[in-house]
């Protein structure tokens, strides 16, 4: 697709501002220092290295930190950043970022080439990752022909969290096994799902907020993606959420809000039609969204296994392989990304001690962190988060992402939306979608 004339102004922006020192050798020092630049589409990650350096107060002393951060907001990130890789010289990123919604693009896709496999920078990527026992899915995605390139430090496994008050009206009782058992925890099936439905509006409940509470579920369980050698793929599972959908509309089993809306964070805090059992999220739902949401509901929550096995978001960090700084790029990557100890990135961000006591707890990539970490949060009156989150970090697949996924995910939601709404028909609804694809995007359509 063409870029827009604001993307070209933005990408013309941000190679001016790499330059703005006044060329190749000004920017690689700053004084004595030399320069290290990071390309992010948050200060997430920069604010990592900046820590790293506060506590490695040997290196802040060689590297001075020059961070370029774009939003993903109307697309700009990635148009920047293939910009500044392709460019190179020394003002080129020599850490960047990709979230999951475009890392295949940079893993294994088309923008692949200009990562660094961890082992070249010089990384005992085997024992390390062994050692951390790091969520496979995260590899899966991060590796290109076999080789890692990207790794997290979140890890982004998915589980239900639930309305505590709402299951003991509707279930009797709210421990995580019986709301596990409710659901159908670990059938990788929707069958049990939809009994808990059935006998939740029965009691006045809604099971979940609006169809996007399931689609994320439905989306990273799938057996493939939607590319298949080049041609557009509807996995079975995911043409299934047409049905689900409708399901749920049908039998009033959700106040059919849309994601990311009002609505939907009315029914966190039991401001909605009817009193919502649970969402599927990760722990950053939890964190990030439920928790500032929640109103007089915060601390009246659970979270118990899911249905099905997914993942949802995560952030991956990669090197440039043509950095001429591997020794503190390694450095810096291996502490945020593979570094089980105490004094890792991992182990600061699980606890939420990165910046001192008191930071928000968040699931990471290590399960060996996690299991010496306290993941109690006051949001789950007390509960452990991690007894849910490191088995579901094992149970995502992270074998059906494509460089895609991010436009084709718009066009499919929307048309189901027009299904279930009866604007629609179901093979409608799938031709216009497949129509949607081939006229946007470079992908066989048949």
């Amino acid at each position: 697709m063409k870029k827009t004339l604001t993307t070209i102004l933005v990408i013309a922006l941000v190679m001016a501002s790499l330059f703005a020192n006044g060329g190749t050798e000004a920017t690689a020092t700053a004084g004595k220092k030399t320069v290290l630049n990071v390309m992010s589409f948050t200060d997430e990650v920069p604010k990592m290295i900046e820590r790293y350096f506060e506590l490695h107060p040997e290196e802040a002393a060689k590297y001075e930190l020059n961070t370029t951060i774009i939003a993903t907001t109307d697309g700009l990130y990635q148009p920047a950043l293939d910009e500044a890789l392709a460019q190179g010289g020394a003002n080129a990123p020599d850490i960047y970022c990709a979230e999951a919604a475009f890392i295949l693009k940079y893993a294994q896709g088309d923008a692949s080439q200009f990562a660094a496999t961890y082992k070249s920078l010089g990384i005992d990527v085997d024992k390390l990752v062994k050692e951390a026992d790091i969520a496979k899915y995260t590899i899966e995605i991060g590796s290109r022909n076999g080789e890692l390139v990207g790794l997290g430090y979140q890890a982004t496994g998915g589980a239900f969290i639930y309305n505590r008050s709402v299951a003991k009206a509707a279930f009797g009782s709210d421990d995580p096994a019986v709301v596990a058992e409710k659901i159908g925890a670990g059938t990788n099936s929707w069958d049990k799902f939809f009994q808990a439905a059935a006998e939740l509006r029965a009691k006045g409940f809604a099971i979940v907020s609006g169809d996007g509470d399931i689609w994320h579920a439905v989306e990273n369980s799938s057996d493939k993606g939607w590319i298949v050698d080049g041609k557009l793929y509807i996995d079975p599972k995911r043409e299934a959420f047409l049905d689900l959908s409708k399901k749920l509309k049908d039998n009033d089993y959700h106040n059919d809000t849309q994601d990311w809306t009002e609505g939907w964070y009315a029914d966190m805090k039991e401001a909605g039609a009817k009193k919502v059992l649970g969402f599927y999220g990760p722990a950053w739902l939890i964190n990030y969204v439920m928790g500032g949401n929640a109103g007089d509901t915060y601390g009246d929550w659970g979270v118990c296994a899911s249905n099905v096995g997914f993942f949802w978001g995560g952030t991956w960090v990669l090197a440039n392989k043509d950095t001429a700084k591997k020794d503190i790029v390694a450095k810096i990557i291996t502490w945020i990304t593979l570094d089980s100890s105490e004094t890792g990135l991992q182990y600061f961000w699980a606890n939420g001690t990165l910046n001192g006591e008191g930071g928000t707890k968040d699931s990471v990539a290590s399960g060996t962190v996690m299991a010496k970490s306290d993941g109690k949060l006051d949001f789950l009156k007390g509960q452990n988060m991690f007894d849910a989150f490191v088995p579901a970090n094992q149970y995502a697949n992270g074998k059906n992402l494509t460089q895609y996924d991010e436009t084709i995910n718009t066009y499919w939601r929307d048309q189901v939306r027009q299904y279930t709404a009866g604007a629609k028909t179901r093979e409608q609804a799938i031709k216009d979608f497949k129509t949607q694809v081939k006229e946007n995007l470079d992908v066989i359509v048949e």
